[in-house]
């Protein structure tokens, strides 16, 4: 398996300007490759294959007088954005033939200096090390020093260098990992995911929804009026935008924390993990949307499926028509209707529910079942 990890670069101004050099050659790189390729379908050529754009936009830009600074980078920076950019297309064409399952993927868009992120890859081609002193050493940038949170369980295969919207730089890691299985424990749980609570379990327990963007929405409606005060082009208004870049920046680390510590909370505690497989797509285009991506539901899932895949625990989507909160738990009966403010309710049966709790226990029910099934058992339990 194939883990990222990430962690805080703090370059000197000269190695700032170098990565800034560096961001700058890899996104001309891009853009000259999808011009190329554009111009060659509006006027009816073959498509260009990756090695004949790779002769023309790097091996032989280098020797004009207007991109001969592209040599000032290293090499593999410029592979890697044309390696982006064939990846991109292979994708595009993909998902247009039905080749690529999901949403449609878009074709490949110009980038531009001002977009919030700027990254660039180095592979082992590139000989990026670090150094016995701790730092990543990046060809032709220099030694970078880095703040180090745990040690690398591997030799990394590559590193990509980001620039955020924050003016934040961080160094992401790709390195291969082994599974390494947790003791087995009995436990199962079931969870149901809502905005009251962020988690309610089958076991009773309610986990509350922090609300990180509610909470922060004074300061960041404060530094948002700071920016808009600043006239268009000026230094304070280039400081106002970092102001609220930072502030947003705060509140997505926050909730990207909450989310990996419960996470492995849960995986680490269970044998195995049914969740509801949510819509949150569909949610976002509700009144609620502002409440839905606060929440963060689809981050969260995602750190349940590696993780329990890493650790050896199984982790059971069910389906989002799956009816959890109108049947009791108690007898299988289905309610004909369960509005979003009835939070209790009475089962015919004399079986008394919590709107959640009984979700829950109906999504654990049913996760067991679809485990069971693979082994040839029942669809469905004995009401």
């Amino acid at each position: 398996m194939q883990l990222r990890y990430r962690f805080r670069l703090y370059p000197t101004p000269s190695q700032r300007q170098a990565l800034a050099r560096a961001f700058g050659c890899a996104r001309v790189v891009f853009n000259d490759g999808l011009r190329l390729r554009q111009e060659a379908r509006e006027n009816g050529l073959p498509y260009i294959s990756d090695g004949s754009l790779s002769k023309q936009v790097i091996t032989q830009a280098k020797k004009t007088p207007e991109r001969a600074w592209l040599g000032e980078v290293s090499a593999v920076v410029l592979q890697q954005a044309l390696a982006d950019l064939n990846t991109a297309y292979r994708n595009f064409f993909a998902s247009i033939t039905g080749k690529r399952k999901g949403p449609k993927v878009a074709p490949p868009r110009f980038r531009c200096k001002r977009d919030r992120r700027q990254a660039i890859r180095f592979t082992r081609n590139a000989r990026f090390t670090i150094t016995t002193g701790g730092r990543l050493r990046l060809p032709k940038i220099g030694d970078v020093p880095v703040r180090w949170s745990r040690s690398l369980p591997a030799e990394p295969s590559s590193v990509t260098v980001i620039k955020d919207s924050a003016g934040r730089y961080f160094a992401s890691f790709v390195v291969e990992t082994g599974d390494e299985p947790l003791p087995e424990t009995v436990a199962e749980v079931g969870i149901d995911l809502g905005l009251t609570h962020f988690a309610v379990l089958s076991d009773g327990r309610k986990i509350g929804n922090p609300r990180f963007l509610r909470r922060a929405e004074r300061r960041l409606k404060k530094a948002q009026q700071a920016l808009s005060r600043k006239a268009k082009g000026s230094a304070n208004r280039k400081k106002a935008v970092v102001k609220v870049a930072r502030a947003h920046a705060r509140v997505a680390d926050a909730r990207r924390d909450f989310a990996h510590k419960l996470s492995t909370q849960i995986i680490r505690d269970n044998q195995a993990v049914m969740v509801e497989d949510l819509a949150v797509k569909g949610l976002a285009r509700t009144k609620l949307a502002k409440s839905v991506h606060d929440a963060g539901w689809g981050q969260f899932t995602a750190m349940l499926a590696y993780k329990a895949a890493r650790y050896g625990r199984t982790l059971v989507r069910i389906d989002r028509f799956f009816p959890s909160s109108k049947l009791c738990s108690a007898c299988g009966t289905v309610a004909e209707s369960m509005p979003l403010n009835i939070r209790s309710w009475t089962c015919p049966c004399g079986a008394a529910h919590d709107r959640d709790v009984n979700a829950a226990i109906n999504i654990l029910t049913a996760g067991r079942a679809e485990r069971l099934n693979a082994c040839g058992g029942t669809v469905r339990p004995a009401a």
